[in-house]
């Protein structure tokens, strides 16, 4: 018997015996089964600014992991290796939710970031760490890029502290073109994030020639600004060249410096650069009186002068989880 799955927008109708197309999902006796459950082919501690998440419990380490698989197939995909093979071709290890959680707090890590590939994709096996992170008194992160239906994901933020989502174009055709997905599907993920009351960045890898024009950029900018608030957290990351995209150039440090003029001039109060070193474009100011809040070098935290989530100097709310 064929089974309809109804995880992401792509809807596969999966035959006895075969997958879906994020790989993982199989018809096995007429039951769909995520046969990646409880085996990670990832596993590391990160600073969780390098998911990136600028303003949640910065300076802290995030216990890092993923499984085999995913819901999209972006050409310029740097974890192409374990994103887009089939899980059998993929080393991995067996853990139960619960030795996730406790290699957590063996690690000292006060959150656990579903990451690397797409939690979108190891849905269940992302929730059921979540709830038993939830229940040992970690925070749950989400590093993803929101293909995903509405249903499921509201279930999975319920469980959800923080999401940092990649908006890769305001453009369908782009989406169709590099991503084999669309992009309406998206954008409701990135605003279900949002009403769920889950800590949200947004992130866009600015990819020479195909989104890097004023309009692209400006498009982008816009839709978060207006849909999200001005408030929201921006990171525009720098292209490198990887897997069937490795013709293109590394984006320009003149072209990452326009996105980022775009978004300030906007009005976007929180406007970072990411994969360039350049210590002002990855602080934290004060968007009411300018006063340097948190100083980074190369993702890592140097310096944080926040006081209860607000500026020291003029007392202005800032956005984020801060302790």
């Amino acid at each position: 018997m064929d089974i309809q799955c109804e995880l992401c927008p792509r809807g596969c109708l999966v035959k006895p015996g075969q997958s879906g197309d994020c790989r993982i999902r199989v018809n096995i006796d007429g039951k769909l089964l995520a046969v990646t459950y409880g085996f990670p082919c990832a596993m590391h501690v990160d600073p969780v600014e390098k998911k990136p998440l600028f303003h949640f419990l910065p300076g802290t380490k995030t216990f890092s992991m993923a499984t085999a698989g995913c819901t999209m197939h972006c050409k310029n995909c740097q974890n192409w290796e374990i994103s887009q093979s089939p899980p059998h071709l993929v080393d991995a290890f067996q853990v139960s939710p619960e030795q996730l959680v406790q290699m957590a707090i063996r690690y000292e890590c006060p959150s656990i970031s579903y990451t690397y590939t797409d939690p979108a994709a190891y849905y269940e096996y992302a929730l059921d760490c979540s709830i038993k992170a939830r229940e040992a008194g970690l925070k749950n992160i989400l590093v993803t890029a929101g293909y995903i239906n509405r249903k499921p994901y509201r279930q999975l933020c319920r469980y959800t502290d923080a999401a940092t989502i990649d908006v890769k174009a305001m453009s369908d055709k782009f989406y169709r073109d590099v991503c084999g997905s669309t992009l309406a599907p998206v954008l409701d993920t990135v605003v279900s994030t949002k009403e769920m009351g889950v800590e949200l960045e947004v992130s866009n890898l600015v990819i020479p020639t195909l989104n890097d024009s004023d309009a692209m950029l400006s498009a982008l900018v816009k839709w978060v600004k207006e849909n999200l608030g001005k408030d929201t957290p921006l990171h525009f990351l720098k292209f490198v060249p990887y897997y069937l995209m490795r013709n293109l150039p590394p984006t320009s440090e003149e072209t990452m410096g326009r996105a980022r003029d775009i978004a300030k001039a906007a009005g976007m109060e929180y406007v970072y650069v990411g994969n360039i070193l350049n210590e002002q474009w990855t602080c934290t100011f004060c968007p009411g009186c300018g006063n340097e809040l948190v100083r980074r070098h190369n993702m890592v935290m140097m310096e944080n002068h926040l006081s209860g989530g607000k500026c020291p100097k003029c007392s202005k709310n800032i956005y984020g989880v801060w302790k």
